[in-house]
């Protein structure tokens, strides 16, 4: 009497038998193993932060949609959707080395299509023009264009169609890197020139996240590029971030009026809640209602003019600003050629959007590091040009680096 071994995954043994009604179990038993392989062959494979890859397949416009993963030799991993060159979900080490998930997001495309129900930044590629441009207006050549108005009567994050809200075209020619390309038309969100945009992000094994952006233009336009992650280093949004050591390397900001419009002023933070030269915690001052620029922003939401940059040049080798987050011993540290950042503490979450394993994001869940131009600058001449003429490519850097404390 010989045996039949039948693989299937509780490793079953079943003896041959010349009694047919016995085969057939064997047969049923054969045919119960496919079924459990083919059913386990089915289940999501997950990423390393939980997202499922299947939720973000999808087409929007047209185009197609998806969850692009990165990953390094040290075990982190990036995702990010081309909707909206959004980045997901951040995964690093811990000083106890457990990986955690260190942005806010949603788990679905839906979510982040949802402009209706669920509007947000969340983690985008901002562009045509990131931030606050006053009364939605700008001056092309003596010829005036309005620009749409959809934040306190000025356009912000290039207007209700940015491209937070739109397809790039992705290409991901390695395990590092990705490449999104965004080709806007003249005339999107009233913006002149037909416009190509290339963002870069490269995770490298120093465990830095490098993202380089680049544009060039068929007609005089203003450019000015951002990411706007949301940061929680202690990987659970159920906390603030108000316990969050923040540094920025900045004697002056430009002060804003109740709309978050900048005044075209410069300010000196030496002496006021707006330092930052010495690092201290997110929550010493976020509250500061008796201090009217973070009562007029209802937190902190200003752009910062970064020591980095002089001369008209930005250096991305000197330090531009430091999150530390004391419960997980994360540290994030920003380099950029950018003349300003933008410090935003994540004042307009109330409890509305819930976000990636059902967390409901409340008041400070958050703080975003935004390089870039500063504010409104196509209508202040002495502050650094976000002009792009033909011929000339924008260049943009931004470096988020992720390291521990112990």
């Amino acid at each position: 009497m010989r045996k039949v071994v039948i693989l299937h995954p509780i490793k079953c043994y079943y003896k041959l038998s010349t009694n047919m009604k016995h085969f057939k179990s064997i047969l049923l038993g054969a045919g119960m193993a496919a079924i459990l392989f083919s059913s386990c062959s089915n289940e999501p494979k997950l990423t390393a932060s939980g997202l499922n890859p299947a939720a973000f397949d999808t087409v929007i416009n047209e185009k197609p949609v998806a969850l692009y993963t990165l990953k390094n030799a040290n075990g982190m991993e990036v995702c990010i959707t081309n909707f909206g060159g959004r980045i997901v979900s951040i995964m690093v080490p811990d000083k106890d080395n457990k990986p955690q998930d260190v942005v806010l997001g949603f788990d679905n495309i839906k979510q982040y299509a949802d402009i209706e129900n669920s509007p947000s930044d969340f983690g985008a590629a901002i562009g045509r023009y990131a931030n606050r441009i006053k009364n939605g207006k700008i001056n092309i050549d003596g010829k005036e264009i309005q620009l749409p108005q959809n934040n306190f009567g000025h356009c912000l994050h290039g207007g209700p169609t940015g491209w937070q809200y739109q397809v790039y075209e992705a290409q991901q020619p390695d395990e590092h890197t990705l490449q999104l390309t965004m080709k806007s038309p003249d005339g999107d969100n009233n913006f002149p020139g037909n416009v190509t945009a290339v963002v870069t992000y490269q995770l490298k094994d120093d465990n830095s996240i490098d993202i380089g952006y680049s544009a060039t233009t068929d007609a005089k336009t203003v450019i000015n590029m951002t990411n706007h992650s949301y940061f929680n280093l202690s990987g659970d949004a159920n906390k603030n971030i108000e316990d969050h050591v923040l540094y920025v390397n900045s004697y002056v900001y430009t002060p804003t009026d109740d709309t978050y419009m900048t005044t075209g002023d410069t300010a000196w933070v030496k002496g006021t809640p707006m330092d930052f030269m010495e690092p201290i915690p997110v929550g010493k001052n976020v509250n500061n209602f008796d201090y009217k620029p973070i009562k007029n922003a209802n937190g902190f939401d200003h752009n910062w003019c970064l020591a980095s940059y002089s001369n008209g040049k930005g250096n991305d080798k000197q330090l531009a600003a430091s999150l530390y987050c004391p419960s997980t011993g994360i540290r994030l540290e920003v380099y950029t050629n950018e003349p300003g950042i933008q410090v935003y503490s994540g004042n307009f979450l109330d409890g509305t959007l819930k976000g990636k394993k059902g967390i409901v994001y409340q008041k400070h869940a958050g703080i975003c590091l935004e390089t870039q131009k500063y504010p409104d600058s196509p209508n202040k001449k002495n502050w650094p040009s976000p002009y792009l003429e033909p011929g000339q490519k924008y260049y943009s850097h931004c470096i988020f680096k992720f390291g521990v404390v112990k």
